[in-house]
């Protein structure tokens, strides 16, 4: 694992514990050599990140839109700004340039990025570990929903175990480093969608 890529909040949020865990876990990514790859804010959660990274000497790429971009929401002091023309690109070129996914607390962006890249890992596009940090609880009615879902039989519950989970930056970054795809070819089963 070289690089972890970030989904997270273009705001703050209302809780301060959510920008807490953003330092903690942009800190965590520099202190082990690991290169941050994130959506190339320079607003929010994700924003937050970033410097973190950066004021701990690591190296952090961000990749956003043009049009984000021309309305000055990039972060220029970052190792390297990719912009790209759309956010199809965006995710692709995130997804390529990282070795696994964590999501942070966040809105409609932060979800559709992390469950596309978790999608892309239950169907073999590629066997990225996709892993979540919660704060405060944040993702409580997320977990409820994820376990409605395979009770209801439209998520496996091989797929659902695919998510590793943690409220500690370190423990999140330890299992996505030792995790492994032991049961991929199960996975691959496409007969449930």
């Amino acid at each position: 694992m070289r690089s972890v890529c970030v989904f997270c909040g273009s705001s703050p949020g209302a809780d301060p514990a959510f920008e807490a865990a953003a330092n903690a876990l942009g800190d965590a990514l520099a202190r082990r050599g690991l290169r941050l790859v994130y959506g190339g804010g320079n607003v929010g959660l994700m924003g937050t990140v970033a410097n973190a990274a950066i004021n701990a000497g690591g190296e952090v790429l961000g990749v956003i839109t043009r049009a984000l971009e021309a309305k000055e929401l990039a972060h220029h002091g970052l190792t390297e700004l990719l912009a790209v023309d759309t956010m199809h690109e965006r995710k692709a070129a995130m997804a390529d340039a990282s070795d696994c996914f964590v999501m942070l607390p966040g809105g409609f962006g932060t979800l559709d990025e992390f469950f596309e890249a978790l999608t892309w890992t239950q169907l073999g596009v590629h066997a990225k570990p996709c892993g979540i940090l919660d704060v405060n609880h944040y993702f409580d009615p997320l977990r409820v929903f994820l376990d409605l879902a395979v009770e209801k039989r439209f998520v496996r519950a091989e797929h659902r175990a695919m998510i590793v989970d943690e409220t500690d930056p370190e423990v999140l970054l330890n299992k996505l480093a030792a995790w492994q795809p032991e049961h991929l070819d199960k996975w691959l089963d496409r007969s449930d969608r």
